[in-house]
């Protein structure tokens, strides 16, 4: 029996005085949308298929550049964050794997960690590596450079890196490995762009060639942080490249916040997927950067915008269209609980609101040329308040109506806060 929490009469008791309410705003949803050929039943049941992996550093207190502030009850170390995990899982039933860091979430015996998710009802989405920090007693330093680095022995320590992170993977039954680098530079001539982009494909294929015949291996871009002038892997077009050098397995993911402003992200999106080389995402949302905010915080259009191109792919039935899902956030003000709650959500609510576009009189303005039209079919299903799905799937598969007021009622974060020491104030940088 799964291990829960949050005791089943709260969520229970929270539930009862919102399903009066929940069952009239779904009747009146379903009749709305059967007046457009929608069968609201299909579109709940897709939902409550759909989950979303949830990071294990997400349910700490995040931080800038410049200071970090603990919050009440932080998780003491990858046990505790699997038990937060459980609970965004629990209320929103969307996230039933966890997306671990090495070192961050290494421990003696793999076992004992499966162990322990198997009784939360949780198991292990992709595994990430971290060469872009240094760790205690580490020998090379990754403050030039890391799979790229022009020492060759770095690099190989870097590689060796990744490879553990294969072997821990498969102690848990995770079939993906993530890898970011921060290797760049700061100023004009620091580094030969050419030889270091062949050094990391040198170095991406010796980890490739450790991959499992199921596993399959993201490949990560960001334009700029830490490195400010030039960093490696810095768009998509390079991502792409990567993934089509090193083989079949190999596959670009895509975080929201690693682009350009005004980027068009959709396009991208669509033009992977295109070419067989989506692997997944990492959500989140941004202002001015890699804010690494709440996903659907600021725009929520934008989020819409990439799943009414990934529905489209699943509605086309495209070959080999299977990407992974992973919130990727920092918590520096919120409840990281709260926020991963509710950024579940907001992933699942873009993706119900693409599956009501009316796609038949869209391809047809789209052919036609009619530019307001094909735009008002998007805008039409982006209005259109789905919450009530949402909250159905929730209930349905045992989870709560509202997951952030049930969440609240039941004192969680004050009863952890008590069982956790509090954590001293740190300096700068992400945790």
């Amino acid at each position: 029996m799964t291990e829960q929490c949050i005791a089943a009469d709260v969520v229970a008791a929270d539930n009862d005085r919102r399903a009066a309410a929940l069952k009239a705003d779904y009747a009146a949803l379903g009749e709305k949308l059967a007046r457009g050929g929608i069968d609201i039943e299909a579109i709940t049941q897709k939902v409550a298929r759909f989950h979303v992996a949830v990071p294990s550093w997400g349910v700490g207190t995040g931080g800038t550049r410049f200071a970090r502030f603990p919050g009440p009850g932080e998780p003491r170390g990858i046990f505790d964050k699997l038990d937060d995990c459980a609970v965004i899982h629990q209320l929103t039933r969307a996230t039933p794997t966890v997306s671990l860091h090495i070192p961050w979430d290494k421990v003696d015996d793999p076992r004992r960690l499966k162990a322990h998710a198997d009784a939360l009802g949780l198991g292990f989405d992709a595994m990430n590596s971290n060469t872009f920090s240094d760790v205690p007693g580490q020998e090379k330093s990754y403050k030039f450079g890391s799979l790229s680095h022009t020492d060759a022995a770095t690099r190989r320590q870097a590689v060796e890196h990744n490879i553990e992170c294969i072997e821990i993977g498969r102690a848990l039954d995770s079939k993906a490995l993530t890898v970011w680098i921060g290797d760049g530079s700061n100023f004009p001539g620091q580094s030969h762009f050419t030889r270091s982009f062949e050094r990391y494909l040198d170095s991406m294929k010796a980890i490739y060639g450790h991959l499992p015949a199921d596993w399959r291996l993201f490949t990560e871009h960001k334009m700029y942080e830490p490195a400010f002038y030039s960093t490696v892997v810095q768009d998509w077009g390079t991502n792409y490249l990567i993934a089509t050098e090193l083989g079949e397995k190999a596959f670009c993911l895509v975080d929201l916040g690693h682009h350009a402003p005004n980027v068009n992200i959709e396009m991208i999106v669509a033009r992977l997927i295109q070419f067989g080389k989506l692997g997944g995402f990492h959500f989140n949302d941004s202002k001015y950067g890699d804010d690494d905010l709440d996903t659907g915080s600021i725009d929520p259009f934008r989020l819409f915008l990439v799943f009414n191109e990934l529905v489209d792919a699943e509605e086309r039935r495209t070959e080999g269209f299977a990407p992974a899902h992973m919130i990727d956030q920092s918590h520096n003000v919120t409840d990281p609980i709260e926020s991963l709650m509710r950024s579940a959500n907001e992933i699942r609510r873009a993706y119900a609101q693409a599956l009501i576009v009316d796609r038949a009189a869209l391809d047809a303005f789209q052919e036609d040329n009619d530019a307001l039209m094909a735009s008002e079919m998007l805008k039409a299903a982006f209005r259109t308040d789905v919450e009530p799905i949402l909250a159905e799937a929730r209930r349905r598969t045992g989870g709560a109506i509202d997951p952030i007021a049930a969440y609240r009622a039941s004192g969680y974060r004050r009863r952890v806060a008590e069982e956790r020491p509090a954590v001293a104030s740190g300096g700068g940088g992400i945790v």
